[in-house]
């Protein structure tokens, strides 16, 4: 008989070992047997998901011809795992077994663990160390919450985050989302009640249920970060309040009418993602009182491109290899690092080790780690594979219709200022009216972030009755 070619398809997940160590699981989908005989071809395989609907598809050329169901396959059998193609062989045909993942329940909690209950006491003691000028209302219950959402190319996926309450409170209670800022570390998050996670003790103690993502790939998340991925950003959001406000409906807590956005650097990016989200798709979902924005690099193909090519020292180089790390996972880019940081950087973004580790072996300049002649090319190439990644995750071309401040301090060289002003003036331009305000002119990034919460807070106050 005349020899069969055959070709398949295999999906592969990529999960975390304790520790947080990256490992490979095996494929969900696997074709095992392919057996012709003059009368047809006989095909068995494994799927290791039973949330696949599988499709066999074949095509009679390598490389050219579209995919098609083997006849009698068109409309998808979820539960078989063989089937016999009733055509007579040829010896260029291929086939593919292909899995489609079924109805995502957006934002449904899978699990819930209790981390802390907080006494007004404690949460003051720790308000007094910081310095801050707050009093603590109530008790506070912190819980961490593990849902289901979509990943960066809309697949189902997990992810955690923080949910914090008042103790003894009465009545309604306004929500508020609090985005946080660049992590590399993977238990570096909210839920783990780092210092972010306290913001939303804060928030709870003075009468909010407060909601924390942690963002995808941080936490209970599987998979590589997408760092200022504007979609997945905005997605981890949303899906993070339906699962707070399903824990609530489930658990007599009752919600007012009230949801509050923010979130600061990397969580000033998220907050504006998540409200071009809600805006643009879940309207009738979410009604937004109020949104507020800090230290965001909002203009990424602008503003952050020009300030990593001017040559100047940046305080963080960190966040250049991480966006690079992010951005070939998102759009398979290829690797545009250089010898030795090629080598150097990728064990040291495994999610245990943190930015000032990466910090410590990266040039002041991080456009010195980019391989020979990728510096040129991504300058003189207006449509350089990463510049078109960067536009995609710009905020800029929309028209935000909630009420929204963009909080900056004109001192800050991290992320540059000019991200917030050609944010404000791009909004503008459209209709919007959005407040622009300097809490602490003189403050940097990290000074900027006290002054700027404090306002926020007085500011979501004063509406949330």
């Amino acid at each position: 008989m005349r020899s069969f070619r055959w070709a398949t398809l295999a999906w592969m997940l990529l999960g975390w070992a304790p520790g947080g160590r990256l490992m490979a699981l095996p494929p969900v989908i696997q074709l095992n047997r392919i057996s012709p005989d003059p009368g047809g071809v006989d095909l068995e395989w494994t799927v290791g998901s039973p949330e696949l609907r599988t499709f066999l598809e074949s095509r009679d050329g390598v490389d050219s011809g579209a995919w098609v169901p083997v006849p009698g396959w068109e409309a998808g059998f979820p539960s078989l795992s063989a089937f016999r193609d009733q055509r007579p062989p040829v010896q260029t045909r291929f086939y593919r077994v292909r899995g489609e993942p079924g109805p995502v329940s957006r934002g449904s909690l899978l699990r819930t663990l209790e981390v802390a209950t907080m006494t007004r006491a404690e949460i003051q003691f720790f308000i007094n160390l910081a310095g801050y000028p707050v009093v603590a209302e109530r008790d506070v219950r912190f819980l961490r919450l593990v849902y289901e959402t979509v990943d960066a190319y809309g697949l189902r996926t997990v992810a955690s985050g923080a949910l914090a309450l008042p103790v003894g409170f009465e009545g309604p209670l306004p929500m508020v989302s609090y985005q946080h800022g660049t992590s590399v570390a993977r238990e570096d998050v909210p839920s783990r009640l780092n210092t972010e996670g306290f913001l939303g003790v804060l928030f709870a103690s003075s009468g909010y249920v407060a909601v924390l993502p942690d963002y995808l790939g941080l936490g209970d998340s599987p998979g590589f970060p997408p760092f200022h991925h504007a979609d997945s950003e905005a997605t981890a959001v949303v899906d993070m309040l339906r699962a707070c406000r399903n824990w609530c409906a489930s658990n007599g807590v009752v919600l007012k009418d009230r949801l509050f956005l923010t979130g600061y650097s990397q969580g000033g990016h998220a907050t504006l993602a998540a409200l071009r989200e809600i805006e643009s798709r879940h309207a009738d979902e979410f009604r937004i009182t109020a949104c507020a924005a800090g230290g965001g690099a909002y203009d990424l193909s602008g503003t952050t491109t020009a300030d990593a090519l001017s040559g100047r020292s940046l305080p963080n180089p960190y966040y250049f290899v991480y966006l690079l790390a992010a951005y070939r996972d998102v759009y398979g880019l290829p690797e545009y690092l250089g010898l030795p940081y090629s080598k150097t950087v990728p064990p040291l973004l495994d999610g245990t080790h943190d930015g000032e580790t990466l910090n410590a072996i990266l040039p002041s300049d991080p456009t010195l780690t980019l391989a020979p002649g990728v510096r040129d090319e991504f300058v003189s190439n207006p449509n350089h594979p990463f510049r078109v990644a960067l536009r995609r995750n710009d905020l800029l071309d929309w028209t935000p219709r909630s009420p929204l401040r963009l909080y900056q301090c004109r001192n800050d060289r991290d992320v540059l200022p000019a991200n917030a002003t050609v944010a404000q003036a791009s909004f503008a331009s459209r209709g919007a009216s959005v407040e622009l305000i300097d809490p602490s002119p003189s403050s940097d990034h990290i000074g900027c972030v006290e002054p700027t919460l404090l306002q926020i807070k007085a500011w979501f106050d004063a509406l949330r009755n």
